[in-house]
């Protein structure tokens, strides 16, 4: 994953950037505050947590490689706000070894759940690092779409082999230990104390377009940006995303 904010790199994250950003600001306006506290677990070289500091918010990220959290270190200096970005050492497992339980406004959860041993312990976890009413923003990869990238490559075994395996893997080779579909990650999300607001596909049509027909032809990247938005949130085309995002908000105790 790169930069949302670099325009060929968009193709991938705008869709998820532009959705977390309109929930930071709707957060802000609700909580009277210009800077809340966001968790990034699994954030990696702060792909997101680098402009999300931008900002003006505090980002903790938490990621288990140590060369990980050095880059993000000089990421968040390069771009000015290492006074705004921490990065910790620890797993969505451990989570709560490393950062308060309850202490966070917001928390990111993207591309981690197709690597843990107990996809729900996770979201658990996630979840219980939010504060009341804290908004969760969870990214998964998404079954379908690695189902028709397979087939499209003419993979056919392989395609139905992802179809058909409880992980969605397709074979041996599959570097993505498990996929999910929208109702897996809304039923595990919900069963966490989490109310979903909405749910978006995402990378529906930017892993199936030609990288040259996007980079040579004249406004063809802000066109499929475009198809790629209007897209996201339709559930017809949830069921062949490479990826799914869900955006919720943590229940209120007692709140069902």
């Amino acid at each position: 994953m790169s930069d949302p904010m670099r325009p060929r790199a968009s193709l991938r994250t705008a869709v998820v950037w532009e959705v977390l950003k309109d929930a930071l600001d709707r957060k802000v306006k609700a909580a009277g505050s210009d800077a809340l506290d966001v968790l990034d677990t699994g954030g990696g070289t702060g792909n997101f947590a680098v402009p999300v500091a931008r900002l003006g918010h505090r980002v903790t990220v938490v990621d288990p490689s140590p060369n990980a959290l050095f880059a993000l270190e000089r990421r968040a200096a390069e771009a000015g706000v290492a006074d705004r970005v921490r990065g910790v050492q620890g797993d969505i497992h451990g989570l709560f070894d490393v950062v308060e339980r309850g202490g966070y406004d917001a928390v990111l959860c993207h591309g981690v759940l197709e690597y843990v041993d107990d996809p729900a312990e996770g979201v658990r976890n996630a979840v219980d690092a939010l504060r009341p009413s804290g908004t969760l923003s969870l990214l998964a990869a998404g079954l379908g779409g690695a189902v028709l990238a397979r087939a499209l490559a003419g993979h056919f075994t392989e395609a139905r082999q992802a179809l058909t395996d409880p992980a969605g893997r397709w074979g041996e080779g599959d570097p993505v230990p498990r996929r999910f579909t929208a109702d897996q990650l809304t039923e595990l999300v919900g069963k966490a104390g989490v109310e979903v607001g909405a749910v978006h596909g995402v990378r529906v049509f930017a892993d199936l377009v030609p990288g040259a027909l996007v980079d040579t032809e004249p406004g063809a990247l802000d066109a499929l940006l475009r198809l790629e938005a209007a897209a996201a949130e339709l559930p017809a085309f949830h069921s062949v995303a490479t990826q799914l995002h869900v955006l919720g908000e943590k229940r209120e105790p007692g709140e069902r």
